[in-house]
């Protein structure tokens, strides 16, 4: 019952979303992403196997009140169909990069949830020129900071061990199945064969950043310390959460909770 009622919720802000729903070929890839709002421009990458609505959905619309929120959707995620080309984080990094220059945009505040923190730190190591401020929500750097036997653990994943919700928004924008599948297969051995980023190229990152983490997440809060301390320039906020709960991910358990709105005023005072 309760993802029932979050799939409802999902499927009104996709209504609302898509509106401002527009496509750019980059790198050879036709890039959904949907413009927002008014103002500094901030650029939002969600997670693994998901969607502007399944990630930003309770967010967006409030984000959207004081910036102009450009939030995109990554090769094989949503409306972005897969492509013959290895899909990395670098490759990620470098799609939202060329969209940005397509854009006129020369500078934008990045923010990015899960694995679209990880394109987040791409980013700012590979075209540090684009990027202002970064939100860092739920960031993986380093193999060390998931639980142990996560690794493991993917190499034995199916699709059947996703998250329904997730499947059930992925279906409502692309019913194929075999796009779904394509999603999966390539989230799940991204994650198998992911590598450290170097100290070095994070200690080289300038761009002030703010790194959130749940305290009960799936990025161990001790590894958002780790990459607090790496980056020169940044500021912590460990909050009472799971895995994308903060910020009112689909999959959160609490769809009236207040978390949110605070993460919001996080994200607001940090970027302001």
């Amino acid at each position: 019952m309760k993802h029932k009622f979050l799939f409802i919720i999902f499927l009104l802000t996709v209504t609302h979303l898509q509106m401002n729903a527009q496509y750019a070929t980059v790198n050879g890839l036709k890039m959904y992403y949907e413009v927002h709002g008014s103002g500094k421009p901030l650029v939002l990458i969600h997670g693994g196997g998901s969607t502007i609505g399944t990630t930003f959905g309770r967010i967006l619309p409030e984000l959207a009140k004081s910036h102009r929120v450009i939030a995109v959707e990554l090769q094989a995620h949503g409306h972005t169909a897969d492509i013959d080309r290895e899909m990395t984080f670098e490759q990620d990094a470098d799609d939202v990069a060329a969209l940005l220059r397509q854009l006129d945009i020369s500078k934008a505040d990045i923010m990015g949830f899960s694995n679209g923190g990880t394109t987040s730190l791409q980013i700012a190591i590979r075209h540090p020129e684009v990027v202002n401020k970064l939100v860092l929500a739920s960031t993986l750097y380093k193999r060390s900071g998931v639980p142990a036997g996560f690794f493991e653990g993917m190499q034995q994943a199916s699709l059947d061990n996703m998250p329904q919700p997730l499947k059930d928004a992925y279906r409502a924008i692309n019913p194929d199945p075999e796009g779904l599948k394509a999603m999966f297969t390539r989230d799940a051995t991204r994650m198998i064969h992911f590598r450290d980023i170097s100290e070095a190229d994070i200690k080289a990152i300038q761009a002030p950043a703010l790194v959130i983490n749940g305290d009960t997440d799936v990025i161990l809060p001790e590894h958002a310390l780790e990459l607090f301390r790496a980056l020169p320039h940044a500021k912590l906020a460990i909050l009472p959460a799971g895995h994308g709960d903060y910020i009112g991910e689909i999959c959160a358990p609490d769809p009236d909770s207040y978390m949110p709105q605070l993460t919001v005023s996080l994200i607001n005072e940090f970027l302001r």
